[in-house]
C-alpha cells in the first residue's frame, strides 16, 4: 500500500518501486548460479586430427564448375575416376558465381557413383 504524507492542506501519495524484493531474488539467483556452474562438466569435443587419417588417397581428382556451370575435370590418369579405385578422393573447385545447387547435384552425382572421399576447395579472398 502506497504510503501517504501529509504536507499543509493537501495529502499526496508516494509511489515508489520497493527493490529489496528485486534484490533478494537477484542474490539468491547468484548464489545458485555460482554453486551449480563448477558442477556442470563441460564438454569434451573429439575433433579429428591428421594423424588419424586411414591412408592418404593414391590420387586426387578435381573437379573445376566454372561460371557458366560447365564441368573440367583435372587429374594425371584420366582412366583413374572410371576404373573405380577406392582410394581416390574427389576436390570439388567451383566459381564464386556459380549456384549452390550445382555443386550440390555434382556431389550428388558423384556419391551415387560410389566415391567415398569428396571435399570441398575453399579460397580465402584477399
Amino acid at each position: 500500500m502506497p504510503a501517504v504524507v501529509s504536507r499543509g492542506r493537501g495529502r499526496r501519495t508516494i509511489s515508489e518501486i520497493n527493490m529489496v524484493p528485486f534484490i533478494d531474488v537477484m542474490l539468491v539467483l547468484l548464489i545458485i548460479f555460482m554453486v551449480t556452474a563448477p558442477l556442470i562438466a563441460p564438454s569434451m569435443i573429439d575433433l579429428p586430427s591428421v594423424g588419424k587419417a586411414a591412408k592418404q588417397p593414391d590420387q586426387i581428382v578435381q573437379i573445376v564448375i566454372g561460371k557458366d556451370e560447365s564441368l573440367e575435370l583435372k587429374t594425371g590418369d584420366k582412366e583413374a575416376l572410371q576404373s573405380g579405385q577406392s582410394n581416390s578422393a574427389v576436390v570439388i573447385s567451383a566459381d564464386r558465381s556459380v549456384k549452390y545447387e550445382t555443386v550440390v547435384k555434382v556431389m550428388d552425382t558423384l556419391q551415387r557413383a560410389g566415391i567415398q572421399r569428396v571435399g570441398l576447395s575453399v579460397q580465402l579472398a584477399p
